[in-house]
Parts: structure tokens; sequence; C-alpha cells
């Protein structure tokens, strides 16, 4: 089975389509579970929702995560929830008491296990495991999703409801959902944009080349959904 395709014009457009989305969600009239991601594409998106869904979407019923986070103290540069904040969450009604952040300024094994307390004590329990209804992720160049890359792609298959990872050149630690927990969501979104993504695009989606290899093939594609741009997308034609 394929995964549902959504091909937009330019990041704009994909993140209107977003916030259209986002919208409607938050108007149900209860709490709706978010984990998001970090990078280039979520910026961009970030930065429309604040300026043009500040109004229209109804914050107060948003609950918000991470799918994964770098551990770094939460005000530096290279911290998905500092991005977040200063590209959203500066510019909404939201309440600090709505953000559930990994907390990076910890050891990397304490900030796994508090975080995993708090997806516990706070994401609704289904079937055992906490439940996101969106979850958010991005494509990395080698084919990683959230903070699973290649050479630790067994952890995607882990027990437990994070883990600790290690980027591959860096050796920087990151707190990361594993396989389990992305795949019991309700609802997954890929957020691809840039020519740069279009050959692990083509590979995943079309089942190519190496694409067994890449921890994001493994997401389910029932209930995935790519937003790209055309740029991303051009290799599927």
């Amino acid at each position: 089975m394929n995964p549902t395709l959504k091909i937009f014009e330019d990041k704009k457009a994909l993140a209107h389509y977003f916030g259209d989305y986002l919208t409607l969600l938050s108007q149900e009239g209860r709490e709706i579970y978010i984990a998001l991601s970090g990078g280039s594409t979520p910026k961009a998106i970030f930065e429309i929702l604040a300026h043009e869904y500040a109004k229209k979407i109804d914050w107060s019923n948003l609950r918000f995560f991470w799918g994964d986070e770098r551990c770094v103290p939460p005000d530096d540069y290279e911290s998905n929830f500092n991005m977040t904040r200063e590209h959203l969450f500066d510019y909404v009604p939201v309440s600090g008491d709505y953000i559930f952040r990994v907390k990076g300024e910890l050891t990397p094994d304490e900030a796994t296990d508090d975080y995993i307390a708090q997806l516990e004590e706070h994401v609704p329990l289904v079937d055992g495991l906490p439940q996101f209804d969106v979850m958010l992720l991005g494509l990395g160049d080698d084919g990683h999703t959230a903070s699973i890359f290649p050479h630790q792609i067994g952890l995607w298959n882990s027990e437990n409801t994070c883990e600790l990872a290690q980027h591959p050149d860096s050796g920087q630690f990151r707190v990361t959902l594993t396989g389990r927990i992305i795949n019991h969501s309700k609802q997954i979104f890929f957020l691809v944009t840039g020519d740069n993504k279009a050959k692990k695009v083509k590979e995943i989606i079309r089942k190519k080349g190496d694409y067994k290899t890449y921890p994001a093939a493994l997401v389910d594609r029932k209930k995935s959904t790519w937003l790209m741009d055309k740029a991303a997308a051009k290799d599927l034609h």
C-alpha cells in the first residue's frame, strides 16, 4: 500500500494546507496531542501558523510534544524546542502548561527517563501505549526520521517508548521516540521540501534502491501522508 501524497507548489502552500488541517482539528472540542519535528520545513510552517493562524486555531485544545530532541539546553540554537518557541510559541496564545519538552539540560539518560515519564503521564494511553493524534516527521538526507539513523536502525523496534540515539557524525546524543510510538499515532505527516530530498523520497515511496536501510521507510504507510513541495516530489513522475 502506498502512503497518501500531497504535492504543493512551495513551502508556503504546504504550510497553509497544514494550518487549515490544524484549525479544523483544534475546533473538535477535545484535547489534541501533537508530536512536533525540527528542521527547516517545520520552521517555515511554524512561521505561517504564527502569523496567519494565531487567531484561527483554538490553541487551548492543543498539547505539544516532540518526536526527537538534541541533548542541549532549551535556549541552545540547536534545540528543536527553542526553534519552535522562536518561530511559533512566542506569537500564539498557547499555555506553557501544554508544552512538554525534552529536558536536554539534564544528562542524556536523565532526559530520556524524564521524557518517558512525561509521555506516560500526559499522553492518552491506547492499548498500553501513548497515542498521538498527529505525528510530524522529517526526512533526513540519509533516510533517517525522528533521530533514528541508519546506523542505529535497530532502535526503531525497541520495546521502549523512547531511546537515546547518537548522530552518526558528531556523536551528539538525542532523545527520540521509537517506531512503536511513531506508528501508534493516529495520523502521521512527513514534511519534506527541497530537491535534495527527491532521491530518498522516490526510493522510500516506490520501494527502490536501498530503501530497506532507511528508518523513514519503516513508518506505517497506511497512516502516512507525505506533504511535499514540487522539488521534493520531482522524481516520482
